[in-house]
């Protein structure tokens, strides 16, 4: 039996031209009154029976529809990934199809348990409007849209699908294929080091930095051995997402930069490392008494310390990249920094008790520019210092 095929009628009446797409197909009984059928179909035919029902409200303020408006740099990453030299994507599309859309057993004596294989009969019409198919993309029309419009000859996608009238039920699968629980952000960073080939941009973005965080993390004598949380390790002080937007901003214009292959995203991970284990090393030592308290007691394991920790990293390293000395200046921010206790003096009206800091873009600015400004002014108006008979180069 060929993948799919299709017969074609003509109506003495009409022009119109009516097909048949002719597709294997096994039916799935789930209890008494549920069907399923499981198929696969070329993704650059799904236009032909399926569309996408807009949510809006009708002239009466009734809803109509369920599906979102298309997210546009969604599917353009998704295309990208489809073009790929070794694309795979194998969770299912469901599509919900109308009544006229009909099954045929292979034979009587050939179902299996509650699994029949047959061929799934679906009506194709080349002049119907789009409200008109027999098919309403259920869950996957990022992915619909991403294979329609990406340069490949075909591409072959699983589909689940169901048969009904009903614009509830419809509606109802909908909410349940898209309200279960995400996987957790720590798990994904967690994973992405041991993953190959091509992922979605911003998976692929993601893996360096994760790798980063892996080594960090689980090194022999790595100042943050065991410090960042993931679920592999979750006692851990600091959340792998803080220590995934440091080195991200770093990577983007900091201290990191310089060692970044722009042609990659990637770089030179072991001159990386060295550094981050460096400053954060100094880190620990200059700050002895936050160093490694959960972020309710400390505030330079929270959210807020380490992102503006790390932008305080990029400016030493900035000042010493010639002598590579990115770490030496660190005590004489000591006695303004309160991590576990008192106040934040940020201007002669404006204090915020020490763990009033939260990890919000605007707490990691204020912070993050009241230490900058500070290691300006008792750091930068200082000679640089020498190293040795060396000197500079």
């Amino acid at each position: 039996m060929s993948p799919s095929t299709t017969s074609r009628r003509r109506s003495p009446s009409t022009i119109r031209t009516s097909y048949e797409l002719r597709l294997p197909a096994l039916e799935v009984h789930q209890g008494p009154n549920r069907t399923l059928y499981s198929f696969a179909v070329d993704g650059k035919q799904l236009p032909l029976f399926a569309t996408v029902s807009r949510v809006h409200r009708d002239e009466n303020a009734e809803i109509r529809g369920y599906q979102r408006p298309e997210v546009l740099s969604h599917i353009a990453s998704i295309r990208r990934y489809i073009e790929s030299e070794e694309p795979m994507i194998p969770n299912a599309l469901v599509i919900a199809f109308d009544k006229r859309v009909t099954f045929e057993p292979a034979s009587r004596d050939g179902k299996h348990g509650e699994v029949c294989p047959g061929t799934l009969i679906i009506p194709l019409d080349s002049d119907s409007a789009e409200e008109e198919k027999p098919g309403w993309v259920v869950d996957g029309q990022q992915r619909c849209a991403a294979i329609r419009e990406a340069r490949v000859k075909s591409f072959p996608m699983c589909v689940t699908a169901f048969i009904t009238d009903s614009d509830a039920e419809q509606r109802s699968q909908f909410i349940l294929v898209n309200s279960t629980k995400p996987l957790p952000k720590g798990l994904i960073h967690e994973l992405l080091p041991t993953t190959t080939g091509t992922l979605p941009t911003a998976l692929q973005l993601r893996r360096f930095p994760a790798s980063l965080i892996d080594r960090l993390n689980y090194t022999k004598g790595s100042p943050l051995e065991g410090m960042i949380s993931t679920p592999t390790t979750p006692g851990g002080v600091i959340k792998d997402n803080s220590m995934m937007k440091m080195i991200e901003n770093s990577l983007s214009d900091g201290a990191l930069y310089r060692f970044r292959d722009a042609s990659t995203g990637e770089g030179d991970a072991e001159a990386m490392l060295a550094l981050l284990m460096d400053y954060w090393r100094a880190v620990s030592s200059t700050f002895d008494e936050a160093w490694a308290q959960p972020p309710r007691r400390s505030r330079l394991m929270h959210g807020v310390g380490i992102a503006s920790m790390g932008f305080v990293m990029d400016a030493i390293v900035d000042r010493y990249r010639r002598s590579h000395l990115p770490t030496e200046d660190l005590a004489r921010l000591k006695d303004i920094c309160h991590w576990t206790s008192g106040s934040w003096q940020f201007g002669a009206n404006h204090q915020l008790r020490w763990n009033d800091l939260q990890n919000t873009p605007r707490d990691i600015q204020l912070l993050t520019n009241y230490l900058l400004l500070e290691y300006k002014a008792r750091v930068w108006s200082q000679p640089e210092p020498r190293r040795g008979k060396r000197g500079r180069s």
